[in-house]
């Protein structure tokens, strides 16, 4: 398994919450992975926004003490989210998916853990590469 991989927003709500309905699969995930887990800004905001509010400070606690690494995106990143989320309008790709595809091509990690696999399968990088899903084959 991979030693890194970036982490999109289902799995850690998953993870956190037990009333979802990936919950046993994100545990499952997350207990035999032993890299470390990248996402962005975008990524915990959401993931805030999703959580019950009484499970959101020990989603905080648990990034804070190591279980995320947040990687810091350039303000000039914003025009090359703009340009993802205009060429994915179709799907429609949110800002959170647009900063883990950038951020893809710009560390050049294509390992992603999603519960999102329709999108995920359809994004590309600058370059064209496509992302891995490690989280598949999804179960309940």
């Amino acid at each position: 398994m991979p030693s890194n991989a970036l982490v999109d927003t289902g799995p850690l709500v998953a993870w956190f919450d037990k009333d979802d309905h990936y919950h046993r699969h994100a545990r499952r995930f997350v207990a035999g992975f032993k890299g470390h887990l990248i996402t962005t800004w975008p990524v915990v905001t959401e993931v805030c926004h999703l959580l019950p509010r009484h499970v959101v400070d020990r989603f905080m606690a648990w990034g804070i003490g190591g279980g995320l690494v947040l990687y810091e995106m350039p303000p000039d990143a914003l025009l090359d989210l703009r340009k993802l989320m205009q060429k994915y309008a179709d799907l429609p790709m949110d800002l959170a998916d647009a900063s883990l595809v950038w951020l893809a091509g710009a560390i050049g990690l294509l390992d992603i853990v999603t519960l999102d696999d329709r999108d995920f399968t359809v994004y590309r990088t600058a370059a064209g590469k496509p992302l891995r899903n490690l989280l598949l084959p999804l179960q309940r």
